[in-house]
């Protein structure tokens, strides 16, 4: 039997029939695809948020911290102060050629910084020229420090943009302005706007970063550096060297290699396997919650369908008394189920997507969206669910004999 025209008006009649049953049946697929589609839609801004807070923090970054020793060693007791030096910047670079990147940062918190008459605080920070490969910036105006910067001592910065907006109300390019850190005065080159909440020793928006060499001076710090940041080539994993690591440095400061906090040892790929696998599980989440609402609509689907057909036995039966085939019932029944869930499902896609896409619109630099294929496959879900919901009532309609629904009447 095909899909005419008198066809779709009998279909759409039934349907009709009783307009509260069939709103309330249609309701429950729409809220299921619906529930579905937003959660995983939801689930993608809320990724892109979090990964918005890690925007530009080299994944594979492991970052060296020193405390005090908690066990005696070589005649030396516990409790000893120590920090880590440029030696050891030097001697890792030396002894670990699977390192690519080895950078120290010296840190001064709290510093008054100034410009005309504006005045804030912020975190100042030393560092080398490749520590952009352990933090990358977004730089809006100038440049980053460079190697000329740390090798001639040069009293330049980069702002953070917290520290910029608090100087520089008036926006424009601040590139050449002197601001005052403490009681020494640094040439403005570069403004950092990285977004990322995820930083070494102070946030970026708030920070001042100036060449280690200067910092050095300005902060006294001799040989001592207060944190080493380290990464690695691509594919390999500190954490498997963590032994060699950390001997090489108790070895040069004399301390147990066991003492897991005279050296701590942090590894951000820890923490990214963690986000990562914690996403892994919320999207598995968000799918059973979303099938098993679809799955309840649907079987509210066929269930008041069963109760439609039982209304409608004498009209079957009439139907197949003046020549209506079972595959002709067969056909009308499934075609209802199809048509109900396609119509209030197809209404569920296209409201989730329009509150995704005013999501989208309200909290900026998020993709709360679902891929065109989602969408396709979500249709195709629908189609199938109809036939699935239409079986079970349509093959009872098939049993119902003429003679036995006119005894019913």
């Amino acid at each position: 039997m095909r899909l005419d025209w008198d066809t779709y008006r009998e279909i759409t009649a039934s349907l009709k029939r009783n307009r509260r049953r069939t709103l309330l049946t249609g309701f429950g697929v729409f809220w299921g695809i619906f529930m579905l589609l937003f959660l995983m839609g939801g689930g993608n801004g809320l990724k892109t948020l979090l990964a918005a807070n890690f925007e530009g923090f080299a994944t594979n970054t492991t970052i060296l911290v020193t405390d005090r020793t908690t066990m005696p060693y070589m005649g030396l007791s516990k409790g000893r102060y120590w920090s880590l030096t440029y030696k050891d910047v030097e001697r890792l670079k030396k002894m670990m050629p699977e390192l690519e990147v080895v950078t120290p940062t010296i840190t001064s918190y709290s510093s008054d910084i100034q410009y005309r008459e504006g005045a804030t605080q912020g975190t100042v920070k030393g560092v080398y020229a490749d520590y952009v490969k352990v933090e990358t910036p977004k730089i809006k105006y100038g440049r980053y420090i460079n190697e000329s910067d740390v090798i001639q001592e040069r009293k330049v910065c980069v702002i953070g943009e917290r520290i910029y907006n608090n100087l520089f109300p008036d926006g424009g390019d601040p590139c050449g302005s002197h601001i005052k850190v403490g009681s020494i005065y640094y040439q403005v080159v570069g403004v950092d706007v990285s977004a990322g909440n995820v930083s070494i020793n102070g946030s970026a928006d708030q920070s001042v970063i100036i060449p280690i060499s200067i910092a050095r001076k300005v902060f006294r710090r001799g040989e001592d550096v207060d944190i080493i940041c380290v990464t690695a080539g691509s594919g390999i994993s500190l954490s498997e060297h963590e032994d060699k690591l950390r001997g090489i440095i108790a070895r040069e400061h004399k301390f147990n290699p066991e003492d897991k906090q005279a050296l701590t040892i942090l590894y951000t790929e820890e923490m990214f396997s963690v986000v990562d696998n914690l996403f892994k599980g919320v999207n598995f989440l968000i799918l059973l919650i979303g099938l098993g609402t679809i799955l309840a609509g649907v079987i509210g689907v066929s269930n008041i369908m069963m109760v439609t057909v039982k209304e409608r036995t004498t009209e079957i039966g009439i139907r197949r008394a003046i020549g209506a085939t079972p595959k002709d019932i067969l056909f009308q029944i499934i075609m209802e189920g199809i048509i109900l869930t396609a119509v209030s499902g197809m209404a569920g896609i296209v409201f989730s997507v329009f509150i995704l896409n005013a999501m989208d619109i309200l909290i900026p630099d998020t993709e709360f969206q679902i891929s065109f294929w989602t969408a396709v496959l979500s249709a195709l879900l629908l189609t199938v669910m109809g036939v699935l919901a239409g079986l079970a009532p349509a093959y009872r309609a098939m049993e119902i004999k003429p003679v036995d629904a006119m005894r019913d009447e």
